[in-house]
């Protein structure tokens, strides 16, 4: 008999929480703050910059499907070729380096998800010496108005970082 009951208070109870929960299976985790950071690492014997951005999943899809009017799935892999053409655009758009006074062109490599982050790759070739590089980052900037950009730049094995707070955008590394 109390197992019944039991029964019936969890059959009951869940038919409850259900009604109060228009779709169950897209409930989403939300995070208390916004940030991205974005590792910049020369590679002297390749002669290139290896960049890597990492931004929450959940932002980043926000912001590719306000921004392209699509929706964004980063963890689809039916639409993998859709949204490597959504981040590459979404990320030279809102990412812009110069290194010693000369605006860089970046190669963009690719994305992968790990876990709740999307790592998106761009690398700049033919840069031998670097002494100053400047960043201009604006990831996510467009849905967030309390966005934190950390930025770290590796040169010879000397790495600098920076915390840039919404609305700032640019940062400078010498070395």
């Amino acid at each position: 008999m109390v197992t019944s009951i039991n029964k019936w208070l969890s059959v009951s109870a869940f038919i409850l929480l259900a009604g109060f929960i228009k779709n169950p299976i897209q409930i989403t985790r939300h995070h208390p703050f916004h940030v991205s950071t974005t590792e910049i690492n020369h590679n002297t014997s390749d002669k290139t910059l290896e960049i890597s951005c990492k931004v929450f999943t959940d932002d980043f899809e926000s912001a590719l499907t306000k921004q392209y009017h699509t929706k964004a799935d980063l963890s689809a892999v039916n639409m993998k070729t859709a949204m490597d053409t959504l981040v590459k655009k979404y990320i030279k758009n809102h990412l812009v380096l110069s290194a010693d006074g000369k605006t860089l062109v970046m190669k963009y490599l690719g994305f992968e998800k790990e876990n709740e982050a999307v790592y998106a790759y761009l690398q700049v070739d033919n840069i031998s010496v670097v002494k100053k590089i400047e960043v201009t980052d604006s990831i996510l900037y467009d849905i967030y108005d309390d966005q934190i950009s950390i930025i770290h730049v590796i040169v010879n094995g000397n790495r600098k970082s920076t915390k840039l707070d919404y609305p700032a955008t640019k940062a400078g590394f010498e070395f």
